[in-house]
């Protein structure tokens, strides 16, 4: 038996306010679309009606770019992400210890000092004064930077004597000695050495993950987590054995480039898998994160003169690892958010095309210049952007750029314009999971909690433009674009159900929806009345 969907709003995303009054959807597809009655009459004796009550009707909204895994350690480990001050991480941490058991590791998620008011970051002697009996690791929320105490970096075997890491760097006080910053590639000295994750651990943040998208209405995710763990096939098992057996989403894997072998190896290919979980391009870092200031600029940071951020690869290397993918006829999926990495990136793919039928994704795409957009034009290529970026960074970001007229930071507007396609993503945990924060601040591009003017307001997205970014815009990034993202004959049956009708609300009324269902498949996973 089917479904006949009606009695609400259904926006079908195909054009600007093209609306239909009803749904009937079989086996989990949409199967015809059109005037109620109509429908009624054709499909009334095989169909249970599901009425919207007045409610919004929008194909399911997909993140685009996060860690699922990550976001659901997040809700799982102490979260420095909404503390204000220095003092309150500390704090914090103090309290955390006094809690664990001396010799277990004490990990914290988030901590940002572009939201302190004093942002001096804290140092090895301030974590070591806290505990010695702890190792302590606090990731920052861009996840290209962690703090360790003195305790931790003798786990990991680092001294002052220690070299870094192509590709990463360590934080020293004035006379040489670590003070305890850890950047990029770094950071492994650290991670690899905290204490094993097994499967019951990688199914409890899945599991806390998906029911988080849940209950945002996300029915999809586009993710990267097969490299930090236990391994891929752990990590791999774990995701398939959640999803198809527990808690279904739309999971598109993205392949850091370290485990592209052991993907290889055990069969998969691009866009295999199942209909739940599939496979999709090789994951590459080309830098870091603004906020950490280690994002690679074609000139110095304004408020770091000495320092133009750090390239994860040399062009060469990133070259070769381009040309890997291609011989596993992949596409890739680059990490850019300064524009000289941005640059290595473009270059690399336009040399090395990817293989027919498929397209390349650059991530963040943050600071770019003029130039660089018109080299994008044409190419078989999506800039997969985190709008919500500009709510939390933009206040600060032209700290580091100095109002450099060679660079556009965020500039979404303009790339739409230019005909490329911008898909949209929060990378969750860095950043608020909600999709309606990334859709205020495409279209708002201001901070969600103070009253301010807009950042850049000639870049803001209208209402459409924004829910596109987390509809079709992401199933056309992960070459799904005929089989979601509308609400259309033929199309998977998922579905986000908002009590409000979010094209009728501004500001602030867009950030208070509520969710009313998400639906994967025809089938509810998520119902609040």
């Amino acid at each position: 038996m089917g479904k006949l969907w009606h009695g609400g709003t259904i926006y079908t995303m195909a054009q600007e306010n093209e609306k239909v009054e009803a749904v009937y959807t079989k086996d989990g597809k949409i199967v015809e679309t059109g005037n109620y009655l109509e429908l009624k009459h054709k499909y009334g004796n095989e169909s249970e009606e599901v009425f919207l009550n007045g409610s919004m009707m929008l194909p399911g909204l997909v993140d685009g770019h996060l860690h699922l895994i990550g976001h659901g350690e997040s809700l799982l480990r102490l979260d420095l992400s909404n503390m204000k001050s220095r003092e309150q991480v500390l704090e914090a941490i103090m309290k955390k210890c006094s809690e664990t058991p001396a010799g277990e590791w004490v990990v914290a998620e988030g901590w940002n000092e572009n939201n302190w008011l004093n942002q001096t970051i804290i140092t090895v002697d301030e974590l070591d004064a806290i505990s010695q009996k702890h190792p302590i690791v606090l990731k920052r929320v861009c996840r290209h930077a962690l703090l360790a105490n003195t305790t931790a970096m003798n786990v990991g075997g680092v001294s002052s004597d220690s070299i870094p890491p192509s590709g990463g760097d360590f934080g020293r006080f004035e006379n040489g000695r670590l003070n305890g910053l850890f950047l990029d590639l770094a950071q492994s000295k650290i991670l690899d050495h905290l204490p094993g994750i097994n499967e019951e651990y990688l199914k409890r943040a899945l599991r806390i993950a998906i029911n988080d998208c849940y209950k945002y209405g996300i029915t999809g995710v586009h993710t990267e987590d097969l490299f930090y763990y236990n391994g891929f096939h752990p990590t791999y098992n774990a995701i398939k054995e959640v999803i198809e057996e527990e808690l279904p989403i739309r999971a598109h894997l993205l392949v850091h480039h370290e485990v592209i072998d052991d993907m290889d190896s055990s069969g998969h290919c691009f866009k295999s898998g199942s209909a739940h979980v599939e496979f999709g391009p090789m994951k590459i870092f080309a830098d870091g994160s603004l906020g950490g200031r280690t994002a690679l600029l074609s000139r110095p940071y304004a408020d770091d003169p000495a320092n133009r951020g750090i390239a994860i690869f040399t062009q060469e290397e990133l070259l070769e690892l381009v040309k890997k993918a291609r011989k596993k006829n992949l596409p890739v999926a680059i990490h850019a958010i300064g524009d000289e990495a941005f640059s290595y990136a473009l270059e690399a793919i336009i040399e090395c095309p990817p293989p027919c039928g498929t397209r390349d994704r650059l991530i963040h795409a943050s600071v770019l210049r003029k130039d660089l957009i018109e080299k994008c034009k044409g190419l078989p290529l999506v800039l997969d952007i985190q709008p919500v970026f500009v709510a939390s960074d933009g206040r600060w970001a032209m700290e580091r750029l100095g109002n450099d007229p060679v660079y556009l930071p965020y500039a979404w507007k303009t790339l739409i314009k230019a005909e490329l396609i911008c898909a949209g993503g929060s990378d969750a945990p860095i950043e608020r999971l909600n999709p309606l924060y990334g859709i205020h601040a495409a279209i708002y591009r201001k901070p969600f909690e103070a009253a301010s003017e807009a950042f850049l307001p000639d870049e803001c997205l209208t209402m459409f433009e924004a829910v596109q970014l987390f509809t079709c815009k992401n199933a056309y990034a992960a070459c799904n674009e005929n089989r979601f993202g509308y609400i259309k004959a033929g199309y998977d049956a998922d579905f986000t159900v908002f009590h409000e009708d979010l094209f009728t609300l501004k500001d602030e009324e867009l950030l208070s929806a509520k969710v009313k269902m998400t639906v994967i498949g025809e089938k509810s996973v998520y119902y609040q009345a």
